[in-house]
């Protein structure tokens, strides 16, 4: 049966974990317990040594070289101590991602257009880890600097369940767990990995399913059967589109989770399904929890969050959807869609403040 091949996130991420990260995942799991089992002090260490050989062998020399230069680059500028600074820096890293005649070398590295999106994918997340570990950098005192080390960075940066799409993980709590030692059990383990595995492929034959019988996205990218659709099946369209990303989000952040309980941390909980939401605020509190994370501690709280004035909110709220745009790639679609899930978080923030009045309160 033919399937729809209009969802790219689905058909490349489903195609690199056959062709080479589902193995090399699978190589981390096996480094992870055999560290865990013999050598738990050494666990960190063993896991980015890893981490950075399966860099190597995926992305080449040079887009290994690109990552290690964006830590230390990093690194260095969050010895000034200086949150703005950390961010410019942050920035400006970013930023080198769109610049046309950087990313036409970066192409020339490689043989396919695949390999050099892994790169630009991969970069960017590890753009959000860097600044994570950075700020942390920035706001710890000087006697917990010896916690902050470049190792430890590169311990962070290279953990590979998360190198090449997430899910997010702020440094803070990345550290505490990783510096934790428990009692390892190998048959706890192999219940959580077998339970896990079960669950996955559910998920997976799930998305299958959808790509295979339902073709949304081959729908939405011609404009005739739209035109011709009722309003009832152009919702309908819609909520099949978001369940499938709810899906999919539930294969590419669960691998990754697995492996992190694995490894005995504790990963970000994985996407609420988008049917029992009704609101923006809880869709971006509880879809994407790992960057909702980073983005509450490193933006929306620092500028002054709900706790400031209303111009306050307003502006830290504006601040944190123009990162995320941003980050996402920084076209026009992406500020239009920031945008209206900020007039979104703000109306419906604004309409709690109303009905918590005591006199419209005593009215309803």
């Amino acid at each position: 049966m033919l399937q729809d091949p209009m969802d790219f996130e689905w058909s490349y991420w489903i195609e690199w974990g056959r062709e080479r990260i589902l193995w090399l995942l699978a190589g981390h799991l096996l480094v992870s317990q055999m560290s865990r089992l013999l050598v738990e002090k050494y666990k960190p260490w063993c896991l980015m040594v890893y981490g950075m050989a399966a860099c190597w062998l995926l992305l080449g020399i040079k887009g290994f070289a690109v990552i290690l230069l964006h830590a230390a680059i990093s690194f260095a500028v969050a010895q000034f101590q200086l949150s703005l600074l950390t961010w410019l820096c942050s920035l400006i890293l970013l930023s080198t991602l769109r610049i046309p005649a950087v990313e036409e070398t970066k192409r020339k590295w490689y043989d396919t257009e695949n390999e050099y999106y892994l790169l630009l994918f991969t970069v960017s997340v590890r753009c959000l880890f860097c600044t994570s570990f950075s700020l942390e950098y920035c706001w710890h005192a000087p006697a917990q600097k010896s916690s902050h080390s470049f190792l430890w960075m590169l311990a962070y940066v290279f953990y590979y369940p998360t190198f090449h799409n997430g899910p997010l993980m702020n440094f803070d709590e990345f550290s505490k767990q990783m510096r934790r030692q428990e009692a390892f059990s190998v048959k706890t383990n192999l219940s959580i990995f077998i339970v896990g595995i079960i669950r996955i492929f559910f998920w997976w034959c799930l998305a299958e399913l959808m790509i295979h019988l339902m073709y949304i996205h081959a729908l939405y990218s011609s404009a005739l059967p739209l035109e011709s659709a009722s309003y009832w099946a152009l919702g309908g369209l819609a909520l099949a589109q978001v369940l499938f990303f709810y899906v999919k989000y539930l294969v590419l952040y669960g691998v990754p989770g697995l492996l992190l309980q694995m490894d005995g941390l504790k990963p970000p909980a994985l996407p609420c399904c988008v049917s029992l939401m009704h609101s923006f605020t809880k869709m971006w509190r509880s879809f994407d929890v790992g960057l909702h994370r980073f983005l509450v501690r490193y933006i929306y709280v620092p500028m002054g969050g709900s706790q400031s004035s209303l111009l306050g909110t307003l502006l830290s709220t504006a601040l944190t959807f123009a990162f995320v745009s941003y980050w996402h790639g920084g076209q026009s679609y992406l500020w239009y869609w920031g945008t209206l899930n900020w007039l979104g978080v703000i109306v419906e923030n604004g309409t709690k403040r109303i009905f918590s009045i005591s006199l419209i309160q005593d009215l309803i």
